[in-house]
């Protein structure tokens, strides 16, 4: 009996511990479901906020291109009806568009213009005619021909820092495109099954926002190739992407074409699914930017600085800095033009006492040897060693050649001597 009575004591201690367990799971998974609910509750807060702004914007735009046509009542038809943008019906958004549209970007806020990009005039040019005036004047194009249009994928490709996002901004801005500037990060939801919905929520916002370019920064990394080992979510977004893209061919509800662009840039072409390339036919290299191009991009950059004329050698500075990207070429004049400004504080602060206002007209132009007086001139420090060890070793084959002519010559004499 003693031992029954024992064994009866440990079974309800192990009821009693294992319920204790049980509430305490039960506990910790209600906490944290509440703590998810209220983080859900305040993400879905902001995405209706940001969403809702996104439709201001557009109504506002709408509003100015009605003033802008005073016979809009009269003259409306299906070709000025695209011109017009989305209508206020069209933008009821669901939860995935409202994520999209934490991404969206109007053409009046990109601060960058094809004026602001120096060394690329030829692509330019080229993706005014192939992007910007099928997108800005559709009834002249869609409705010539079919070929006219505007291609659905454009690439820009070439090595970093040379100017693709800029360009692609640029882009958006010159045509009075929306801008999508589509994150790999929004494309990637912990639910399974929600990047597909992402996916499908970007191509529906395009269309209801269009004319509408979206832009996918190394779109290599979220198109890139396809292999046998990859993860089936992964795989899956690709493939939804690719069926929404190639949808981007049939006519919206006027009959006409939609006016959606994808546009894609790259440091790793090669790394880009050939499905991928297929659907974007136009390629554009953006490489790094040659003398005359060189020159142009640091004109550009220090349009607004102040240049010690006397002590300032832009054609020195085109040529040491071969191989630059306009990135670094960025970076080496925002490095220089601070020379001048630590200088000035500098004295100042030998002088004793408080440091006061200091003016524009306090500091001296900006002088070519600024360039090489920092840390971030490192590049051109080394590009200017590797230009002097070229014009010596030039010299010095010109003199080398030069003694060989005239041992030579020398020699050629003797022989007509004997």
């Amino acid at each position: 009996m003693a031992r029954d009575s024992r064994y009866g004591q440990i079974a309800t201690d192990i009821a009693i511990m294992l319920l204790g367990m049980g509430l305490s799971y039960w506990v910790v998974q209600y906490g944290l479901s509440k703590i998810d609910m209220d983080n859900g509750a305040a993400d879905a807060k902001k995405r209706k906020a940001t969403a809702a702004a996104v439709m201001q914007r557009i109504d506002q735009r709408e509003r100015r291109v009605r003033a802008e046509n005073d016979d809009f009542e009269e003259t409306i038809h299906e070709s000025n009806q695209a011109l017009l943008g989305p209508r206020k019906e069209d933008l009821v958004l669901n939860q995935y568009e409202q994520t999209i549209a934490s991404e969206v970007v109007a053409p009046e806020d990109i601060a960058v213009g094809f004026e602001d990009i120096g060394g690329l005039e030829n692509v330019i040019e080229e993706l005014k005619e192939a992007v910007i005036y099928p997108l800005t004047m559709p009834n002249i194009y869609s409705q010539s021909s079919a070929l006219l249009s505007a291609p659905s994928g454009v690439l820009l490709y070439g090595p970093p820092g040379c100017g693709k996002t800029m360009l692609a901004k640029a882009l958006a801005k010159e045509s009075g495109a929306n801008f999508i500037n589509l994150h790999i990060s929004t494309l990637t939801e912990k639910w399974f099954g929600d990047s597909n919905k992402l996916v499908n929520a970007v191509f529906s916002l395009a269309r209801k926002l269009q004319p509408t370019i979206v832009f996918i920064d190394e779109i290599d990394a979220v198109l890139g190739q396809r292999r046998s080992g990859e993860h089936e979510a992964s795989a899956m977004v690709k493939a939804e992407f690719m069926t929404h893209w190639d949808g981007l061919a049939s006519a919206n509800v006027y009959g006409k074409q939609q006016r959606i662009l994808i546009l894609g840039a790259t440091n790793r072409m090669q790394d880009i699914d050939e499905a991928i390339l297929r659907r974007m036919p136009k390629k554009f290299p953006v490489s790094r930017p040659n003398t005359e191009q060189r020159e142009r991009i640091l004109r550009l950059l220090l349009k607004d600085t102040k240049i010690d004329r006397q002590n300032f050698d832009l054609d020195f500075l085109t040529k040491v800095s071969n191989g630059m990207s306009g990135s670094d070429l960025k970076e080496a004049c925002r490095d220089a033009a601070m020379i001048p400004v630590r200088e000035c504080i500098r004295q100042k602060r030998t002088k004793g006492g408080r440091m006061g206002p200091i003016y524009p007209d306090e500091i001296r132009g900006l002088r070519t040897d600024d360039f090489f007086q920092t840390a971030g001139g490192s590049v051109l420090q080394e590009q200017l060693a590797d230009a002097i060890s070229k014009t010596v070793k030039t010299k010095s084959d010109k003199l080398g050649q030069r003694r060989i002519s005239q041992v030579e010559e020398v020699d050629e004499e003797f022989q007509d001597l004997e």
